[in-house]
């Protein structure tokens, strides 16, 4: 193969990765990616139907608390992570032994899905916690997502729950806002619909160090 045939080769290997993969369902790519099942809400299933309640009386109780005070935040993509230590009190209130999830290390990690780790009767369950506002419920603003990892947090076959709060301002605080609640949503997820897009990425090192494909055309000290 000489040189033109490889590059125009390697010019369609790359097109072909920059298209995205669409509706890929979330079991599919969650058992591809841990070797782990993610287990079906069965309304005939007695545990399941209780531990709905249990989430039920969980959103009651965060949304509550939340509401007592309100959450101050400048902007409302903020407000999801300050939601998450509510919902785990709640579940916690009510036995269900709810924790950050931990990767195949047994390290707990407060970032990346899933949010929590409650249990039930011995059985785990996952909750990610979101929030929405009423006005983009039906955009296609994107609101889900993950990616693979080496310490990703699922590491037991369950069902997977997301519990999401509907937020609006209910009024300010300098240069915050005051954020309350007023609807919840507990959602079953496992064919959820999921896209993937790829991207392209660098680093410092090899961005800065003028030896990796970059050429440092100046560069100076500023008094």
């Amino acid at each position: 193969m000489n040189k033109e045939e490889y590059t125009k080769r390697l010019e369609s290997i790359i097109k072909q990765m920059l298209q995205p993969l669409k509706e890929i369902p979330f079991n599919l790519v969650l058992e591809t990616m841990t070797g782990r099942k993610v287990i079906s809400f069965d309304f005939a299933k007695p545990e399941h139907n209780n531990i709905l309640e249990l989430l039920k009386e969980a959103a009651l109780k965060a949304g509550y608390e939340i509401n007592k005070t309100g959450i101050l935040r400048p902007r409302p993509n903020e407000v999801g992570n300050d939601i998450e230590p509510y919902v785990r009190s709640a579940l916690n209130s009510l036995e269900l032994n709810a924790d950050i999830p931990a990767g195949p290390s047994g390290n707990k990690k407060a970032t990346g899905y899933p949010d929590i780790i409650f249990w039930y009767k011995d059985h785990p369950y996952y909750l990610e916690c979101k929030t929405y506002n009423i006005k983009n419920i039906a955009t296609t603003q994107r609101s889900f997502y993950f990616s693979p990892s080496d310490e990703f947090k699922v590491i037991y076959d369950a069902p997977h729950f997301i519990l999401s709060f509907e937020i609006y301002v209910a009024g300010e605080s300098g240069n915050k806002h005051i954020y309350k609640c007023k609807h919840y949503k507990i959602l079953s997820i496992e064919t959820l619909s999921l896209d993937i897009k790829y991207e392209f990425n660098s680093d410092n090192k090899r961005m800065y160090s003028g030896k990796d494909g970059t050429v440092i055309l100046a560069e100076g000290k500023i008094e």
